[in-house]
């Protein structure tokens, strides 16, 4: 019997910008050139100074704020962002407005929540999510948060979901973990968690979220 489900927030129940969306944005806030141009040149510098180590999502990155600012704003720095366009960026990144949920949130958190089934959101971030699910009438519908900037380890760290289950008072037999990415969110299966993994969400529009109830209802 599923007691629990335990969700990933960015490509879950929510849309990501991509990169050039999140430069676009930050463009249009301070009403500087958003050509095709300048934002290919801003994506080219900032890949760069990111490198192949991508350090804006380096180990630790998300489990301390301070250290997520810092990393960004030293990797802007180094792309030769001036300070005004490296704060509208990492403005545009830290607000979960821009990253909607997806239309059958709502209704498979209250389907769960009928069917006494606890849920949590279990996300490598370094804001407080609370307040965007309170906006969006869903805070009512979690039992649990678990921020990697709260918790000071982020996704794969197993901790991120025992102390999870722990909070929630769930065995991990009668779990069940959905995610969109197999290295963080599918990690979850080695403290014994059933883990769904989908496709990342894309549009708003998508309804992938019956799988959660049809696996509740099978287990």
């Amino acid at each position: 019997m599923t007691g629990a489900v335990l969700f990933d927030w960015r490509g879950t129940l929510v849309t990501t910008l991509t990169e050039r969306e999140w430069v676009e944005q930050a463009l249009l806030v301070l009403g500087r050139d958003r050509s095709p141009g300048a934002v290919n040149g801003l994506l080219a510098a900032i890949a760069e100074a990111n490198g192949d180590q991508d350090r804006m999502d380096g180990p630790g990155v998300d489990s301390d704020a301070a250290l997520h600012r810092r990393t960004y704003l030293e990797v802007f720095a180094d792309a030769g962002l001036d300070a005004e366009l490296a704060e509208a960026l990492y403005a545009v990144e830290s607000d979960p407005r821009h990253n909607p949920f997806a239309v059958d949130v709502h209704e498979t958190l209250q389907a769960l929540r009928a069917r006494g089934v606890r849920v949590a959101v279990v996300s490598d971030v370094h804001v407080d999510l609370r307040p965007a699910f309170d906006a969006a009438g869903l805070g009512g519908l979690v039992d649990v948060f678990t921020l990697s900037f709260e918790q000071g380890v982020q996704k794969p760290d197993p901790l991120m979901f025992s102390r999870t289950l722990e909070a929630l008072q769930v065995a991990p037999s009668h779990a069940l973990m959905v995610g969109d990415r197999s290295r963080p969110d599918g990690a979850a299966v080695d403290i014994g968690i059933t883990t769904l993994l989908l496709p990342p969400l894309r549009d708003v529009a998508d309804r992938r979220l019956d799988k959660v109830l049809r696996l509740c209802d099978a287990g």
